[in-house]
Order: C-alpha cells, then sequence, then structure tokens
C-alpha cells in the first residue's frame, strides 16, 4: 500500500460512492489521484484512509471484474 493518502486528500481529488456498495450501510469511497488511489469508509469520513498506488489498485479492479477474488 502506498502511504501519505489522508483526509486531506479529498482537496486534490473527488471522492466517488463505490458502485459495489449496496443500500445496506456498508460503503467505501474512492479517490482517483495521478499516480495513487484512495479508500474509504463513507461512514467514517474522518477516520483512516488506504493508499495503493495506481498499478496496485488496477489489479485489484481487474481482478473483481474478473471474479477472481
Amino acid at each position: 500500500m502506498t502511504a501519505g493518502i489522508g483526509k486531506r486528500t479529498s482537496a486534490r481529488g473527488v471522492w466517488h460512492t463505490s458502485s459495489y456498495s449496496g443500500d445496506m450501510g456498508n460503503c467505501v469511497e474512492v479517490v482517483s489521484l495521478p499516480r495513487s488511489h484512495g479508500v474509504r469508509d463513507t461512514q467514517d469520513r474522518d477516520g483512516a484512509t488506504l493508499g495503493f498506488a495506481t498499478t496496485e489498485w488496477t489489479a485489484f479492479v481487474n481482478s473483481v471484474k474478473h471474479e477472481a477474488l
């Protein structure tokens, strides 16, 4: 995981609710930056944020799309 994605990320990018989030309140938000991507809990926006390098994020998304996870 990439360090340095935090609360201030929203000032540099726009957070979007994941299309896989359901109506049960189990939502995450994602922000795409030039060299990384951030993920946070929609219900705890001031809490921890996970950061991933673009190559890591692309591999994860491709795995989900191909049901490899």
